[in-house]
């Protein structure tokens, strides 16, 4: 296998499937042998644009194809546990795009596959893979923080709804599809970062608001049919009383938000710009740190450094056996019952355990 290229499929070549496709076709590892989507006619395009020799309009027939030994999904929030849960029972690795699912009770079934069948499954957690998580994890690692008591997660836009605001698709916009905004779209990314560099601890409850409250085009509005949220904002209390914030905007009315961070008791980082903070007596230290010197450093002197540049190069590197595949479908895993313990509290108007959004978690995905 490690001579070998790893053979995959790509389920969904639509805006973020082509993504996808230019990534894989940067790593040389790696060979896309079929790509399927319902629409035929962008299917055969991207097939012969990219040279990928095959294209199907079911994906069930790219799952038939013995040489593929792994899956790529790119579709629409509430596709990903049926086509996952198929491509898992079929004998297929499954790399899945985030979030994980559109409901915790779907995400939940998807891993459970995955443990059952034994095959790898990973999810799009592109923010692990950055230079400033990296570093923060050595430091964690290495006790500089202390006990990690508090940590904040951000995410910002000013004005950055899909679709309303000018890019994108409305299946972004619509529960039916997406299950969620900000919180399913930009907010996994940060609430995940989070999860990793504390260890993904075990949450115990949660509270939390949902908003919309931005004016936007009429036209689009209607269109589109918008009924997810902008602004998300919850408070996470986790076992050994680790407390963690949230607040993830696609539009609010502010120039930014302070990054994403973590306090301990021996010292703090902020992850951008990159920042830790510590004392000795009655001295107090403001740390910065050379990431590019950090980055030269790894690809240097450690072996397989490369498989922790990105997400699919980390995710081929694991199927080759180079490296252990981080937890990413954990970590989107509770990610997952954190934001839907958010819509749940908002829903109810009280604080919620994580065992009421276990039992009340509903499934959303879509018929295939």
């Amino acid at each position: 296998m490690a001579e070998e290229k790893v053979k995959v499929g790509i389920i969904g070549v639509g805006q973020i499937g082509k993504v996808h496709i230019e990534n894989y076709k940067r790593i040389p590892d790696v060979e896309i042998v079929a790509v399927a989507d319902i629409n035929e006619a962008e299917a055969r395009r991207v097939s012969q644009v990219y040279g990928i020799p095959h294209y199907y309009t079911d994906f069930r027939e790219l799952l038939k194809r013995e040489e593929i030994v792994a899956v790529d999904i790119c579709l629409h929030n509430n596709l990903h546990m049926p086509v996952t849960v198929e491509a898992l029972q079929a004998g297929k690795h499954v790399y899945c795009e985030k979030p994980m699912a559109g409901s915790y009770r779907d995400a939940e079934y998807m891993w459970q596959t995955a443990r059952e069948t034994g095959k790898m499954l990973s999810i799009q957690l592109a923010t692990l893979f950055s230079s400033e998580t990296k570093v923060a994890k050595i430091l964690i690692d290495e006790g500089k923080l202390g006990r990690i008591y508090f940590a904040r997660s951000t995410g910002f836009r000013r004005r950055g709804r899909p679709y309303v605001d000018g890019y994108g698709t409305y299946y972004f916009v619509k529960k039916e599809y997406a299950g969620g905004g900000a919180l399913y779209d930009t907010g996994v990314y940060n609430i995940a970062n989070i999860l990793y560099l504390t260890g993904n601890p075990q949450v115990e409850r949660i509270s939390g608001k949902v908003f919309q409250e931005t004016p936007m085009d009429e036209k689009r509005k209607e269109i589109s049919g918008y009924n997810v949220e902008e602004l998300a904002v919850g408070l996470v209390k986790c076992k050994d009383g680790l407390t963690i914030d949230i607040i993830e905007a696609w539009a609010i009315h502010l120039d930014d938000f302070e990054s994403s961070f973590l306090v301990g008791s021996l010292g703090g980082i902020r992850l951008n710009p990159f920042g830790f903070f510590t004392s000795e007596g009655d001295l107090t230290f403001n740390c910065v740190v050379d990431l590019k010197e950090a980055e030269w450093r790894w690809h240097t002197i450690r072996e397989n450094a490369d498989a922790y540049d990105s997400p699919q190069q980390h995710w081929v590197a694991a199927l080759k056996g180079r490296i252990p595949l981080l937890p990413t479908a954990e970590l989107a895993l509770n990610t997952m019952l954190i934001s839907e313990g958010i819509y749940l509290s908002d829903k109810l108007g009280r604080e919620v355990t994580a065992e009421e959004v276990r039992e009340l978690s509903q499934s959303t995905a879509v018929k295939v």
